[in-house]
């Protein structure tokens, strides 16, 4: 291999001259070809600012397209839970940002009239209604107040279903033999009724309308309450808070592995519904992210409650203190309402209050607590002392009643499922309240201090936050009590519950019958 010669070095002779000449010539000769030092400050000065001036320009294309769109540049800089609601515009299908309730609706009612069917598994029958069903009859009387027809498809209650608006049709049919929704029975009474006059959009509250019946309607939007991935997170909690020594119950290990499968199930089949309303910000990312649903398909609109029946009354609230003989110098009233059952939390509750008592029995003198609902723990409850009073179950003018009664509303759930009403109603009500740290809870409802408190479900975490609370006192109280209701009075009232659901099943039906979107766009002239 050839291998090149090192060039050497140029070096200078020891000898006055080097076969280039001499230093002091070759040094002239450089600085005559040099530019003078002046005209060297110019140029570079010319190209700074010739730099800068170009920096300025870009740095002022985000400023231009800020005052274009103004929401999709602070969506660009800040990410899309920072858009401001009131600066949003565009199609409500282009993944939205932010829960529709967010958004300012008209307050008159549209000028078309829409016909809805509506799949629902259970329907209320007096007060003794879950969530679900509650929902279902709250919207729906609220959309039948706004000239909104709705065809309720559901099992019989048994007896006359609750009083509701000339517009709402019922359409009762017997349960199966196990005595569940027989939803294909429905389905038989939905196709009749749609070939008479074809429904505008429809509804089905979780999977009312199972998935093979429901794939082929492309106007049916269903509403998720609670999804399998979030019942592994309860049942994850559920586990992790059991006393030691406690033994697992039976098949609880296979229930768990199978609850696996069901999410995987879950995540096959969703997108056989043509479009998904989420009921909680935290549900809604779920759905586009682990359930792998289009955003364009995915709504959230938040669960409201009744603002006519819960609300701020403060003699209503005395009254029922007097009733039910809670002492004028009381010094804090905490209220628990609800099923009074293991996954609700109030095994948690009833230890973290055995072992204050254990550890400082004086910090709960003149602390009156108001239990409402039955369940196995209302013994335990009782068991606790004279100042903890159990009301059992409450109608819904009691419930009003009762949230107006305390200091805070409690809610010690361990299912991280949906976003619970007894928690907005007692917000709606004034009421700061105390919530276990679940995303549906903290990412929705209580999303900051001043409007309650927030635990992890532990023992100790809720210890904590009961002695902060009777730290805190009244005064603090009626502070973040007055910060939850207006979160409360701006997302969770039925009114903008029902006008969030309007304008989505309007977009819907333009849509599915290829007519003008203008619903679609936001805002309108009226909004």
């Amino acid at each position: 291999m050839k291998v090149a010669k090192p060039i050497p070095p140029f070096t200078v002779a020891s000898s006055s001259f080097s076969r280039r000449g001499s230093p002091t010539q070759a040094m002239r000769k450089q600085h005559q070809q040099s530019p003078p030092p002046l005209l060297c400050s110019l140029k570079a000065l010319h190209t700074f600012c010739c730099f800068l001036f170009a920096i300025s320009c870009l740095a002022l294309v985000p400023f231009l397209y800020l005052a274009y769109k103004p929401c999709r540049a602070q969506d660009f800089l800040h990410g899309s839970a920072e858009v401001d609601p009131s600066l949003w515009s565009g199609h409500l299908f282009d993944d939205l940002p932010f829960a529709w309730n967010h958004l300012r609706y008209s307050k008159h009612h549209p000028t078309r009239r829409l016909t809805i069917a509506l799949f629902v598994k259970r329907w209320p029958r007096g007060d003794r209604a879950g969530g679900m069903e509650r929902h279902a009859l709250t919207l729906h009387q609220a959309l039948a107040r706004r000239g909104h027809v709705t065809h309720v498809f559901t099992p019989d209650p048994g007896g006359p279903p609750e009083p509701a608006p000339p517009n709402m049709v019922y359409h009762f049919s017997p349960p199966n033999p196990s005595g569940s929704f027989n939803a294909r029975l429905a389905y038989g009474q939905f196709l009749r009724a749609n070939a008479t006059t074809p429904f505008d959009v429809v509804h089905s509250e979780s999977v009312g309308l199972p998935h093979p019946l429901a794939r082929n309607l492309s106007n049916l939007a269903a509403s998720w309450h609670g999804i399998a991935y979030e019942v592994v997170h309860s049942e994850i909690v559920q586990e992790l808070v059991r006393p030691p020594g406690e033994q697992r119950p039976v098949g609880q290990q296979k229930s768990m592995e199978q609850r696996l499968f069901r999410v995987v199930e879950e995540v096959r089949f969703f997108d056989s519904y043509a479009h998904h309303v989420a009921t909680s910000d935290h549900v809604g990312d779920i759905l586009r992210r682990i359930y792998m649903i289009p955003p364009e398909r995915v709504h959230v609109i938040l669960n409201g409650v009744d603002e006519e029946v819960f609300k701020r009354d403060v003699e209503r609230g005395l009254e029922f203190r007097r009733r039910h003989s809670v002492p004028e110098a009381a010094k804090l009233v905490v209220g628990l309402s609800g099923r009074l059952v293991k996954d609700k939390g109030h095994p948690l509750m009833v230890e973290a209050l055995r072992q204050v008592f254990e550890e400082d029995a004086a910090a709960l003198e003149g602390v009156y607590f108001l239990v409402a609902g039955d369940g196995p723990w209302a013994g335990r409850y009782r068991e606790l002392g004279r100042n903890f009073l159990v009301l059992g179950p409450l109608d819904r003018p009691q419930l009003a009643g009762f949230y107006n009664a305390l200091d805070v509303f409690a809610n010690p759930t361990l299912r991280a499922q949906g976003l619970d009403q007894t928690v907005l109603e007692a917000m709606l009500t004034g009421k700061p309240v105390m919530v276990a740290r679940f995303a549906s809870m903290t990412e929705s409802a209580v999303v900051g201090p001043e409007m309650g408190y927030v635990f992890s479900p532990k023992v100790e975490r809720l210890k904590e936050v009961l002695y902060k609370v009777m730290g805190d006192g009244k005064a603090v109280l009626e502070e973040k009590g007055a910060a939850a209701r207006q979160r409360a009075l701006k997302l969770f009232t039925a009114t903008k519950m029902a006008a969030s659901y309007e304008r989505l099943f309007l977009c819907i039906s333009a849509k599915h019958k290829g007519e003008d979107e203008g619903h679609c766009r936001y805002p309108l002239v009226s909004d």
